[in-house]
């Protein structure tokens, strides 16, 4: 079965095609806000695929994908009551956002628990799946990016720079003090944040970081214990498999 799974974020929608189980095709992505019929006919022109699995934190943007899907093939939105392979130990699983779902059961796959998954996107939010497994709830703190562009419309003298590395922290200029601020402020929230959830999980969790900025930030975390780029993508995968290949 090809397996289309669409990560549908606020930032941006990314697919890919998974040929068989375990794996991903060749990922793209489109910005959020330009989702639409249009859009989706253009990305997906030429595209085979049996069946799909949507993974949206955007609502308006979820009832596009899925009208424009469900002409073509089955649709499944991934949600706390989809087959995750986990446990949900939450007091309000609904509420649950579908990446941070698919975030669990991809680090226990591929990483195994307890464990905390740190998703660096438009927010940074921790993910934290016990011993059990179940998911038990987590962290959401401002994303990187948001952080940065947030100095550069709110005050009048600093720009909005881009993020990258710090060549020192005393910043020699007003563009590196602000990648200083940025870059290394974030790995100690970082740090806190998972010594304050390692510590209330009783001890050791492996922690797996994905999203855009997770190599960065994590070159300077030596808590962090693997860089995952595409676990959202696979823990939709299984997911997804689970859906359709058992109907």
């Amino acid at each position: 079965m090809r397996l289309l799974v669409i990560d549908n974020s606020n930032t941006r929608t990314k697919f890919s095609i998974s040929e068989r189980a375990g794996s991903l095709g060749d990922t793209f992505w489109i910005p959020t806000a330009k989702v639409s019929e249009p859009t989706l006919d253009e990305a997906l022109d030429g595209s085979d695929f049996d069946a799909a699995l949507v993974c949206s934190v955007v609502p308006a943007k979820a009832a596009i994908l899925g009208s424009w899907l469900e002409r073509l093939v089955p649709v499944h939105h991934l949600n706390a009551a989809s087959p995750l392979g986990i446990g949900i130990d939450y007091p309000d699983p609904a509420s649950i956002g579908a990446d941070r779902l698919a975030n669990a059961v991809g680090v226990v796959a591929r990483h195994g628990a307890p464990a905390v998954v740190i998703d660096f996107g438009t927010a940074v939010t921790f993910d934290v799946v016990s011993p059990a497994p179940s998911y038990l709830g987590g962290v959401i703190a401002p994303g990187l990016g948001a952080m940065g562009e947030y100095l550069g419309r709110k005050t009048a003298l600093l720009p909005i720079v881009d993020l990258e590395e710090p060549a020192q922290a005393i910043g020699r200029s007003t563009t590196e003090a602000m990648r200083a601020g940025a870059v290394i402020g974030y790995r100690g929230l970082v740090r806190e944040i998972l010594g304050a959830v390692r510590h209330e999980l009783g001890g050791r969790a492996i922690a797996v970081a994905t999203g855009g900025d997770a190599a960065l930030i994590a070159r300077g975390v030596p808590e962090i214990d693997q860089v995952d780029p595409d676990l959202t993508l696979h823990g939709m995968e299984i997911v997804g498999r689970r859906v359709f290949e058992a109907a």
